[in-house]
């Protein structure tokens, strides 16, 4: 059965740092792109970094220079290391496998299966 598990989410203030964790069990992590999505209560999902197959990564603007992503295949990990945490960073914070052997796609209606969510909720 293919399981995506999210944690390492909390709160913290602004300017803190959190790192999330995400582990893949039941199928072929190395061949999927991998991603990170945000929601708000009544918004839709938007997409925070993707990390492909072969490495190559992408992210949103709002976050660029501030987070990070990472997988570790061995482990079966995706993780976000998340600096710089600002208020509008508040949400939660899904998980979620993309298309396989090849690039990651934007749209979120392409990923799945995703994760039940990690809370990130950064004060002023």
């Amino acid at each position: 059965q293919v399981q995506l598990v999210e944690s390492g989410g909390g709160a913290v203030q602004s300017g803190g740092s959190l790192r999330l964790s995400c582990a893949a069990t039941g199928y072929n992590y190395n061949d999927y792109c991998m991603a990170w999505f945000r929601q708000l209560p009544g918004k839709e999902r938007e997409g925070v970094a993707t990390i492909d197959n072969g490495g190559v990564t992408w992210s949103a603007r709002s976050v660029r220079g501030r987070f990070t992503l990472s997988r570790d295949n061995d482990e079966k990990k995706l993780y976000l290391q998340m600096n710089d945490l600002k208020p509008e960073d508040t949400a939660m914070y899904y998980c979620a496998r993309g298309p396989r052997w090849r690039g990651c796609p934007l749209r979120s209606s392409e990923y799945r299966p995703w994760g039940q969510g990690t809370q990130v909720t950064v004060s002023s």
